[in-house]
């Protein structure tokens, strides 16, 4: 494990977190004491790089209805608001 005291972690995250990314652990240190431990997280998150289908989701919701685009105008034009 690797050491780092509030300054340096102030003024050179980016070293810090370098050896983070390297699947380091870092103990930050006040006087000498350590106050924090900073870790890599445990599993990394995948990315899958598509967008859920919305278009599907809607359908599920709301079944097969849709609402023209003027309508939610007209109605609150109707009912005064």
């Amino acid at each position: 494990m690797k050491a780092a005291t509030i300054r340096q972690v102030h003024h050179d995250l980016g070293s810090v977190l370098d050896w983070v990314e390297a699947g380091e652990s870092v103990a930050i240190t006040r006087r000498g004491q350590t106050v924090a431990v900073l870790g890599p997280v445990a599993a990394p998150v995948a990315k899958t790089g598509r967008w859920p289908d919305f278009a599907a989701r809607q359908r599920r919701i709301f079944g097969d209805r849709t609402l023209a685009g003027n309508s939610v105008v007209a109605d609150r034009e109707s009912s005064g608001r």
